[in-house]
């Protein structure tokens, strides 16, 4: 059971069952056993860049069927697109189809976008860099507020530095069971432990 302001960090290795419960909290999955019952909206951010990012769509047009498909309607979608067009530093890039962009190019125009929601639910599978340092520290103080904003965080990744800057609590997964629950650094110390004796 997760309440507002619970901050949650997924730890285990590849196969664990981490993006699996991930997909299963937002509902892409069916649970096998018991029932998920969520209260709020949900932003679950397994892939920065692809969904709707069609190769042959400009920038633009990416920011209206992402917010699209993030339950915005196009007037909070318009009042976010010079936010968005800011923080990305694409400035005339974003008129050309998404085909033209370098792999950094996208990554920043996909975390703009993602980042400028605000969800009750926050549903995270790895944290993305997105290009040049630069931008990474301009990135990392976006993601803070980001995270910071959402009533509850459910985050896998395999950083532990990540996971213990963003989260109290860890849920340690082997298998596709819970092997170990606590504060977050107990967590860390527990799955760091248990790899050393595999």
């Amino acid at each position: 059971q997760l309440k507002n302001g619970d901050r949650v960090g997924l730890i285990g290795h590849n196969g664990s069952g981490k993006t699996t419960l991930l997909r299963v909290l937002a509902g892409i999955y069916e649970p096998e056993q018991g029932k998920v019952r969520i209260e709020g909206n949900v932003a679950a951010l397994f892939d920065i860049v692809g969904l709707g990012m069609d190769p042959d769509s400009t920038g633009y047009e990416a920011i209206v069927v992402r917010g699209t498909v993030f339950g915005l309607s196009m007037k909070e979608i318009k009042q976010k697109v010079n936010d968005i067009a800011d923080f990305s530093e694409l400035g005339d890039y974003l008129h050309m189809p998404i085909r033209t962009y370098s792999s950094g190019m996208a990554v920043r125009l996909g975390f703009a976008i993602v980042t400028s929601i605000h969800p009750d639910i926050l549903l995270l599978d790895e944290v993305v860099g997105a290009g040049d340092a630069a931008f990474i520290k301009k990135a990392e103080k976006r993601l803070e507020r980001f995270v910071g904003a959402a009533n509850i965080l459910v985050l896998a990744s395999h950083s532990t530095d990540v996971l213990e800057r963003f989260c109290d609590t860890g849920i340690v997964l082997q298998h596709g069971e819970i092997a170990m629950t606590g504060k977050i650094g107990d967590a860390v110390k527990y799955y760091t432990e248990s790899v050393r004796t595999q």
